[in-house]
C-alpha cells in the first residue's frame, strides 16, 4: 500500500469548546485522518500529501458563514468547504501542486452551541456527535453527498463504518434523525 500522508490543522476559536471532553484534539484528529483515510479517493492521491483545516467555533461565526456561502441566515452544526472538486478530478487535477507540498482538501467548520443542543435533543454524548461531524465533514471535503437518496445510504454506511472502527455508536440508530440538516 502506498503511503497518503495527511496533516491537520485545528483552530479552536471559541472558549466553549474548552474541556468539552477529555482528549478532543486527539479524538477530532483521529475522526478526520480515519475519514481520510477509509474514503474511496482518486489514485492520484497515492504518495500525496493533503492538508485538511478544522475550525471549532461558535454559533455567531457559524451563521456569518452559513448567510455568505450557502445564504442561509442561521447557525448550522458542520459546514465543509472542499478545495478539490473531485467531481470534476482527472489524474492532472493535483500537477498544480509541487510534489512535495501538501495539498489542501479544504476546510471543516464545527458549531458550538447547536452541536451542544443537538447532542440534547437527540440524546447522544457531545463527544459522540462531534466525532461523527469530523467524519461527516471529512467525507464532504473527499467529494460525498448527501442530496440523493443513493448517495446519502452509501455516505451513512461509511461514516457508519469508519465510527465503528473509532469504537463509536451508529449515529443513524434513531432513523427519526436520518440526516445531518445543514
Amino acid at each position: 500500500e502506498k503511503m497518503i500522508g495527511l496533516k491537520i490543522h485545528l483552530d479552536i476559536a471559541s472558549a466553549k469548546w474548552k474541556n468539552v471532553f477529555p482528549r478532543l484534539h486527539s479524538k477530532v484528529e483521529e475522526a478526520a485522518a480515519t475519514a481520510f483515510l477509509n474514503a474511496k479517493k482518486p489514485a492520484a492521491f497515492k504518495n500525496r500529501f493533503f492538508d485538511i483545516s478544522i475550525l471549532l467555533t461558535d454559533d455567531t461565526n457559524m451563521k456569518a458563514l452559513n448567510k455568505n456561502y450557502r445564504h442561509k441566515n442561521k447557525p448550522t452544526n458542520v459546514l465543509s468547504f472542499p478545495q478539490l472538486s473531485l467531481k470534476k478530478f482527472r489524474r492532472t487535477s493535483l500537477d498544480v501542486f509541487p510534489l512535495k507540498s501538501a495539498i489542501p482538501l479544504g476546510d471543516i467548520v464545527l458549531a458550538f452551541q447547536t452541536i451542544k443542543r443537538e447532542s440534547r435533543e437527540q440524546k447522544k454524548s457531545l463527544e459522540n456527535h462531534v466525532v461523527h461531524l469530523i467524519v461527516h465533514g471529512t467525507l464532504h471535503l473527499l467529494g460525498y453527498d448527501h442530496t440523493l437518496l443513493k448517495d446519502a445510504k452509501a455516505m451513512e454506511k461509511l461514516e457508519c463504518d469508519i465510527l465503528e472502527s473509532l469504537g463509536y455508536p451508529d449515529p443513524y440508530q434513531d432513523k427519526t434523525v436520518r440526516k445531518i440538516k445543514h
